[in-house]
């Protein structure tokens, strides 16, 4: 009766240990991902006004009470770019790509920085993240000079499932992803096949299973040199998606320098989109 009380409780207590040990292991997954997943950084390096812009410089407050940041640049066209950055840096570092932008095809952008970001409060998170866009675009909708029916989300990179599950909750005159993935998992195998963690993981940003949900005309820009995000991913997410839908690859631009390498024929390939919105 001993021995069977004994076997008993060193059952339960390996059984108790094999629980923590998983727990641990899961806590220990998910505080790595998120260390993979985001790289923010707070100090702004410069703003519109060192490139000549007007802008106007924006506090909001999203729905848990989270204060962001943002800069409005108010351009010629009535088509306004609701801006998702990527994983690193902060706003400042967007600020080439977003003069160009506003020269070349004349819109009005709102760019901002998701929890954890610049001067935006908070840490990053994948819940975080839709909250932050989502007030954003409450934001967009509170100025009297924006027409909500000509707001166009753009998203680049973890910015783009942002911006996907954005349009899956409010419909907007478009959706421009560049460089984007269908998941988190979909890249954590495809990136570290020697990890076999990804079932594991949190953060899904599952974009794969939302984009045919999306009604709204589509623009997919891929590097065509991307070795972060091959342009295979963002093909795989493009033929998810509904018509109409078109998909325009980078010919020798990487994830990074894809408005730079593109040139002049990147910038009317996106003027050329949007002309033929209604």
């Amino acid at each position: 009766m001993v021995k069977s009380l004994r076997r008993r409780v060193v059952s339960r207590l390996l059984v108790f240990g094999l629980v923590l040990a998983l727990l641990m292991g899961v806590a220990y997954i998910g505080m790595i991902e998120h260390h993979f997943i985001y790289f923010p950084l707070r100090e702004l390096e410069s703003d519109p006004s060192d490139l000549g812009l007007p802008f106007d410089e924006v506090y909001f407050v999203t729905q848990d009470g989270v204060r962001l940041h943002g800069w409005f640049v108010p351009g010629e066209r009535d088509l306004v770019w609701l801006w998702c950055h990527g994983n690193a840096g902060n706003i400042s570092h967007r600020l080439e790509n977003l003069a160009l932008l506003h020269q070349e095809l004349g819109i009005s952008i709102f760019l901002f920085d998701y929890r954890g970001y610049g001067r935006s409060e908070g840490r990053p998170s994948e819940k975080g993240t839709y909250l932050d866009a989502e007030a954003a675009l409450a934001y967009l909708h509170s100025r009297g000079d924006v027409n909500k029916d000509r707001i166009i989300y753009f998203g680049r990179s973890l910015g783009a499932a942002v911006a996907v599950e954005m349009a899956t909750r409010q419909a907007p005159a478009a959706l421009i992803l560049e460089s984007p993935f269908p998941s988190v998992p979909y890249m954590a195998r495809r990136l570290y096949p020697f990890l076999p963690v990804w079932p594991l993981l949190r953060t899904r940003y599952d974009s794969l299973s939302k984009i045919g949900e999306v009604q709204a005309p589509l623009l997919v820009l891929h590097g065509g040199s991307d070795d972060i995000v091959p342009i295979e991913a963002g093909r795989k997410l493009f033929e998810a998606a509904r018509e109409p839908k078109e998909f325009y690859v980078i010919s020798g631009a990487g994830h990074n320098d894809t408005y730079l390498v593109g040139g002049q024929d990147y910038f009317d390939e996106m003027r050329r989109f949007i002309q033929r919105l209604k």
